[in-house]
């Protein structure tokens, strides 16, 4: 590259003699060095003032629609995003994820102001600026902190830390004389709009702490705060600690009875699967006995069965009518019996008339043969 003489040179160092493409030439070789997006987060976010923008090459102002598109290739679009940020919260992170998202390639910047203007200009915060610096360090969206940024964006602050955009709600933010601090910013065409998130805010976390109050001051003294750091009076103290000990045995009470209730609960279900068990085995019980004493019964079967048998077994067996070797003549009756047959009371006389009858029935028998 050859050597220029001049007698005059810009604030730059680059003489004014120059001519103008010879100039755009000389800014084109300069490389960007503007800080990258963070890719870990095994630490937190860095401050401004120990790692500023010091690259050298020519920061051209972008459009919105250019910055959508993805360029310019060579360097993160640079967002800023400011607040108080007092009790962080899901809000906060969730209005810093729409800033860093804006855009493809975006590196996101975040102000916070100090405590003297927080003070002055919108009352006072829970957490001072050093405990409100640490927690936006340690947002996963955030790549730089910029410690006790100003109430009021001016173009001496834009130019130096290279801002492209700024993003912030688009409600009109009235303060400090004005009615809207971005109100200059939007009409340079630098703000770009991201949603509040509803139902979360710093002043609605302070509004419950405020109207809970004595529930919290009980809580802090039961896990061991005194009076005097909460600045409590004695006879306060005494009521929150009978509170708490009321509030100890409502709790017991009710323990008592949740455990009651279980075991009510239990007891039934146990009665019911008892009574349940009970119906199936007397139905079971029912059908067996119906089965062995009902009116078609095993029993009354078994019964009839030997019933029938001792019928047989004492019942007497008939003789038959006729005989094939033993026939009576039907011309010859039957000779009468012997008289003292059925006289059971007046046997024979004596054994001769007895052996004559028998023998004289003996020859009638023969006489029929």
């Amino acid at each position: 590259m050859p050597v220029l003489t001049t007698d005059a040179e810009s604030e730059t160092g680059i003489p004014k003699s120059l001519s103008n493409e010879l100039l755009s030439e000389i800014m084109e070789e300069i490389e960007h060095t503007c800080p990258q997006p963070r890719l870990t987060l095994i630490a937190p976010a860095p401050f401004a003032d120990e790692i500023s923008c010091q690259c050298q090459a020519p920061h051209e102002k972008l459009t919105i629609t250019q910055a959508r598109l993805g360029t310019p290739v060579d360097r993160p679009v640079r967002v800023y995003a400011d607040g108080i940020f007092d009790l962080f919260h899901s809000g906060h992170a969730r209005a810093l994820m729409q800033a860093k998202t804006l855009f493809p390639n975006s590196y996101l910047l975040v102000g916070v102001c100090s405590d003297d203007l927080t003070h002055k200009f919108k009352g006072f915060t829970v957490m001072n600026e050093t405990e409100r610096y640490e927690a936006l360090r340690h947002c996963r969206y955030v790549d730089e902190v910029i410690r006790d940024a100003p109430w009021t964006l001016t173009p001496e602050f834009l130019e130096k830390h290279k801002i492209d955009f700024v993003a912030h709600d688009d409600i009109p933010y009235s303060s400090a004389g004005s009615d809207d601090v971005y109100k200059h910013i939007k009409e340079a065409g630098m703000f770009v709009p991201t949603q509040r998130t509803e139902g979360i805010s710093t002043s609605d976390i302070i509004t419950r702490i405020v109207r809970d109050y004595d529930v919290y001051a009980r809580r802090n003294l039961q896990r061991g705060y005194t009076a005097k750091e909460l600045n409590v009076s004695f006879i306060n103290e005494k009521k929150y600690r009978f509170q708490n000990q009321v509030d100890k045995m409502k709790e017991k009470v009710k323990n008592v009875e949740e455990k009651s209730k279980e075991f009510v609960n239990k007891v039934e279900e146990k009665s019911h699967d008892l009574i349940q068990k009970w119906e199936e085995k007397s139905r079971e019980f029912i059908g067996n006995f119906l089965e062995l004493f009902g009116p078609d019964g095993a029993w009354k079967q078994m019964f009839q069965e030997r019933s029938g048998r001792m019928l047989q077994a004492l019942s007497p067996r008939q003789s038959p009518t006729s005989s094939p070797t033993r026939g009576r003549s039907p011309s010859r009756s039957p000779s009468p019996p012997s008289p003292w047959l059925f006289n059971k009371a007046s046997p024979p006389s004596s054994p001769k008339v007895a052996s004559a009858s028998i023998s004289s029935m003996s020859e009638g028998d023969e006489d029929e043969k």
